[in-house]
């Protein structure tokens, strides 16, 4: 089905993900640190790589950060630190999702089936839509929805991907009250999982990236957000 590249310096954890990979009917090479990750992305094509942060020679961060500089290949972080400046840290880097060690191997799979199923669903949506540009504040916010790019006061702004799928989903869902499990459910394309801080850390990313509009996206306490425009 897909090829995984799963990148870990403990040989239990790579053979772990690879049983219940290969179960699932892909294929995975193994790699033991950042460097050899680095190499592999270069030299290969993967549908998606799942990486470890502390690891030796290179570190899973600085890994992301230049593989990111020729691929786009969607990257599932793993880690044993689950605070909120880590997690901040990989998504602006641009990975796709942040799963906290010790974690179950069967909700790992189902995170690398919704990571893709939502990347080809944009791509055939997208394929399908005729340009549709919204332009809020007398166009001093504007979305390019079909070329997924936002300007503001007609300067580029560039956030990471995730970062572009929560935007467009609440943008295309303005003035709706959106519920954090819907949100989850949504944009990142699978159950809800109990765990509301990704959400949280990405709308304040959100926020931060949309500057003097992150007034646009309300707070909707014991619910979860709006976006007015």
């Amino acid at each position: 089905m897909y090829h995984l590249l799963v990148v870990d310096d403990e040989v239990r954890i790579r053979s772990i993900i690879k049983k219940y990979a290969e179960f699932e009917g892909h294929t995975v090479t193994e790699a033991a640190d950042g460097m050899e990750a680095v190499h592999l992305s270069r030299t290969t094509e993967f549908d998606l790589i799942i990486m470890d942060i502390m690891m030796p020679e290179l570190d899973g961060f600085s890994a992301c950060r230049e593989i990111r500089k020729n691929s786009d290949v969607p990257i599932i972080m793993l880690s044993a630190r689950g605070e909120e400046y880590d997690k901040i840290n990989g998504f602006e880097l641009g990975i796709d999702d942040y799963v906290v060690k010790p974690f179950s191997p069967k909700e790992l799979m189902l995170r690398i089936e919704a990571v893709l199923k939502r990347i080809k669903n944009r791509s055939a949506a997208n394929a399908k839509k005729e340009n549709l540009v919204i332009s809020l504040d007398g166009g001093g916010l504007r979305a390019d929805v079909t070329a997924r790019i936002v300007y503001i006061d007609d300067e580029r702004v560039d956030m990471s991907p995730k970062e572009y799928d929560l935007f467009f989903y609440m943008l295309e869902n303005r003035n709706i009250a959106l519920s954090r499990e819907k949100l989850i459910s949504d944009v990142w394309g699978y159950d809800f999982f109990g765990d509301v801080r990704t959400l949280d850390t990405h709308i304040k990313l959100l926020r931060k990236s949309l500057g003097r509009y992150a007034r646009m996206i309300v707070t909707l306490r014991g619910v979860g957000y709006r976006f007015e425009g």
